[in-house]
């Protein structure tokens, strides 16, 4: 059951790593990590490939059922006892191996979370340019309610200035007539 569960994530991850043309050396090295991890028969064309993150997060899931999975199958008994115990450099050897894979799962790992705090700093950039945008248009429509300030005090001033002139006008008028009669 485990197995139908794996293969399709295990096919579909394989078929987008192989689609991929990435020239960056860390996704080249995640590549080929994953294709020597994946040794399987190739599926048919998929008809659309995943993103990059969708295939990181099937890819950790991946790791995680296999980390929680390790435990379980260290636990059952071997189906066949040995007939003879394993001699110490074959054994050395074994253990050796599993290491290896092991220190290439946390090596793959560390990788995986690489390329994930790479797109958290790529969308922190993109949230930062945007804010620093936001600000921008803010303070231009502050300067623009500025020069409207000025524009409206500039009225004022000029209606204060065409009032006074008809203030003397009128002044003038009524001296005018004043001193005609």
């Amino acid at each position: 059951m485990l197995q139908l569960i794996c293969l399709p994530c295990v096919l579909l991850i394989r078929q987008t790593l192989l689609k991929q043309k990435s020239k960056k050396p860390l996704l080249l090295l995640l590549r080929l990590l994953l294709l020597l991890l994946l040794p399987l028969p190739l599926p048919l064309p998929l008809p659309l490939p995943l993103p990059l993150p969708v295939l990181l997060l099937l890819l950790l899931l991946l790791i995680v059922l296999l980390l929680l999975l390790l435990p379980l199958l260290l636990l059952l008994p071997l189906p066949l006892p040995l007939p003879l115990p394993l001699p110490l450099p074959l054994l050395l050897l074994l253990l050796l191996l599993i290491v290896l894979l092991l220190l290439l799962l946390l090596l793959l790992l560390l990788l995986l979370l690489l390329l994930l705090l790479l797109l958290l700093i790529r969308l922190l950039l993109l949230l930062l340019l945007l804010l620093l945008l936001l600000l921008l248009i803010l303070l231009l429509l502050l300067l623009l309610l500025l020069l409207l300030l000025l524009l409206l005090l500039l009225i004022i001033i000029i209606l204060l200035l065409l009032l006074f002139l008809l203030l003397l006008a009128m002044l003038h008028y009524l001296f005018l007539n004043v001193s005609f009669c």
